[in-house]
Formats: C-alpha cells, sequence, structure tokens
C-alpha cells in the first residue's frame, strides 16, 4: 500500500469543523468514491473532528490518498494533545458521552469506516485513524 497524496489541516475551532468536512468530501469526491461513501467519510470525518476539538482541545487532520493494487482509499488521521481517553472501551460503546451529546461519535465513526484504529491514554492526547476503500 502507498500513500499517493497527503494533506494536513488545523482542528483547532469549532468552525475547522466546516472545513474538515469540505475539505474530506473534496478528496472523496476526487477519489471517485460514489455519494453513499462520500457520506460516510464525511459524516465519520465530522464526528472526530468535533471530538477532536471538543474534548482534544484542538488538534489536526492528516488526509491520505491511498494505492492498494487496484484498490483507491482514503484514510484520515486525527490527532490531538488533549487529556487523552481513559477507556477505550468505554468510549467506545454506542451510548456512551461525557459531553452530553448521542454519544456516537467514535463508535459511529468506526461503524462508517472500512478500517478504524484508536489510540489514547490519559495525558497523551489521542489518534483515531480511519479508512475507507472503494
Amino acid at each position: 500500500m502507498s500513500v499517493v497524496r497527503a494533506e494536513t489541516v488545523p482542528v483547532r475551532v469549532e468552525s475547522d469543523v466546516v472545513v474538515v468536512r469540505q475539505t474530506v468530501r473534496q478528496w472523496a469526491t476526487s477519489l471517485g468514491f460514489s455519494l453513499v461513501d462520500q457520506t460516510k467519510l464525511v459524516t465519520a470525518a465530522s464526528e472526530l473532528a468535533r471530538n477532536t476539538v471538543v474534548y482534544g482541545g484542538g488538534g489536526s487532520l492528516t488526509l491520505e490518498a491511498l494505492e492498494d493494487g487496484a484498490r483507491r482509499g482514503l484514510r484520515l488521521r486525527f490527532a490531538d494533545e488533549g487529556p487523552g481517553i481513559p477507556d477505550l472501551a468505554l468510549a467506545l460503546t454506542d451510548g456512551y458521552t461525557t459531553g452530553g451529546g448521542l454519544g456516537l461519535g467514535l463508535s459511529g465513526a468506526r461503524r462508517l469506516s472500512n478500517e478504524f484504529d484508536l489510540d489514547s491514554a490519559p495525558g497523551k492526547g489521542t489518534r483515531v485513524t480511519i479508512a475507507r476503500w472503494r
């Protein structure tokens, strides 16, 4: 698998969530994803970007266009230096929230992705990587 193009965008304030949504949609469109897959990617990215701002205190998103033989994909890497997540299993449970939302951010993003990786610990920040293939 190889990365054929990459771009990093800041995810520091609430208005950056809109930029993330627009940027992910542009990338997904340019890579030939169907409308359904574009919507899944944008929805997952929106949830993860919001988490990055609200819980992580801001961070970044790195988008990577992937090639693996004939397969084409889009990988999104969200990173922050926030307080981290003390209980990853609990955080991935549908309905779990520390902020009064629906509690579908992480678990929803996982369902909307073909690949999902979460790396976090108290005091170490959080890294969430998702990928979708077409």
